[in-house]
């Protein structure tokens, strides 16, 4: 018999049907999640749909329903989803302004929405698989342009939350929306209406760095310490969010960040400070989140915990993106690291593929001379302080 909203929310743990090849799976910690089962080619295939509650009954059978379409076509759902998945922005929001031009009265609408996402999108998220955008991203395309030309800012972000509105309709993004204005942004960028045209800077100037983590120190909670770890790390939020356990290594001062959690989809070597490592925290389980949410168990910080930080210590015109800029400029412009080490330690790629070619090493021991460098320039006496107490509390010295 089909499954029923109140059934879907009591099944005992198993194997439960509701035709058609789609089954909702309970496992004994009550963990539910969808899968359709279906044959090609007389191959028995088993196509995740998603997790309940985040994936709704209803929600489920639209996408088996759209599987059984693609099934019928003769393609296989799931080499369909994966291919999907490398979807990057600028093809998802090419996609979508084809898809839109039927409906158009006036071809303008198509030139407009593709010169402008050209102009301010595509240069920061254009070739981000649309599955990882987070926030961070988005706030870097629209922060140049928010107080110079708030109209434009205003509607690029309106087409960027439609791109990635469509890609949740592909079933190839999952969760809120990052570019979304109310609830969201609203919180994090000046209205547009009520903005003037002065210049704001998303990343702190270097010379402040110092200063801005003394304050830091002082500040409480897992958000805090997360986003002091992340600065000193020079690492992405959603990299620092999403760190388990079983990606660190206290022992030789690595945190190795595995390929699928990275932009570029390759693994990432980081040289962990002693600086660093006491913001750790005690040491978990190994598939335990470094910084979970205080809140939610299990699950990690969001990712306007470190925004509303800086917000709280009215920095409200920097960003945690932006201290990779500050990061970047400090150790272009104030030592003599090479740039590929720079580069490296942000986990940039190599654009030109002849020098790719050659670029065989992660540079790792000379990244750990550049993050020892950025250390010793971001910790004043007091962040210092801060530093020994943790790690007195933990049991670990520095």
């Amino acid at each position: 018999m089909p499954l029923s909203v109140q059934k879907v929310k009591t099944a005992r743990p198993g194997r439960h049907g509701d035709g058609r090849g789609l089954f909702l799976y309970v496992k004994p910690s009550g963990a539910r999640s969808w899968v359709l089962r279906y044959q090609v080619q007389g191959r028995r295939r088993d196509l995740g749909l998603g997790s309940f509650p985040d994936v709704s009954l209803a929600m489920a059978r639209d996408r088996a329903l759209e599987a059984h379409r693609l099934i019928a076509e003769g393609e296989d759902p799931i080499a369909k989803k994966q291919q999907a998945k490398s979807k990057t922005f600028k093809d998802a929001a090419r996609e979508l302004i084809e898809s839109k031009k039927p409906g158009w009265k006036n071809a303008k609408h198509s030139a407009q929405w593709t010169s402008t996402l050209e102009a301010y999108a595509f240069p920061k998220i254009g070739q981000v698989q649309i599955a990882r955008i987070e926030t961070a991203d988005v706030i870097a395309a629209l922060t140049p342009i928010w107080s110079a030309k708030p109209e434009t800012a205003n509607r690029v972000r309106q087409r960027i939350e439609a791109v990635l509105d469509y890609a949740s309709a592909l079933g190839i993004r999952t969760g809120d929306n990052p570019a979304r204005w109310r609830g969201h942004l609203d919180h994090l960028l000046p209205k547009p209406k009520k903005v003037r045209a002065v210049k704001h800077h998303a990343a702190l100037p270097h010379s402040e760095i110092a200063g801005f983590m003394a304050d830091l120190s002082t500040r409480q909670g897992v958000a805090a310490r997360a986003l002091a770890f992340t600065i000193l790390t020079a690492a992405r939020s959603g990299e620092t969010r999403g760190m388990t356990w079983a990606e660190v290594d206290l022992d030789a001062k690595v945190w190795t960040i595995q390929a699928e959690r990275m932009k570029a989809g390759k693994e990432h070597r980081v040289p962990l400070t002693d600086a660093a490592i006491a913001l750790l925290g005690a040491k978990g389980e190994e598939a335990a989140l470094v910084f979970g949410s205080e809140t939610k168990a299990g699950k990690p910080i969001s990712d306007m915990s470190m925004t509303a930080v800086l917000r709280r210590m009215e920095r409200n015109v920097i960003t945690v993106h932006g201290f990779r800029s500050t990061f970047r400029d400090w150790a272009g412009e104030t030592t003599a690291f090479p740039r590929e080490v720079i580069e490296a330690a942000l986990a940039h790629g190599i654009k030109d593929k002849a020098e790719a070619a050659y670029a065989r090493s992660d540079l790792f021991d000379k990244r750990r001379e550049l993050m020892r460098a950025w250390a010793t320039k971001t910790i004043s006496h007091n962040f210092g302080q801060k530093i020994i107490s943790i790690s007195a509390n933990q049991g670990r010295g520095p």
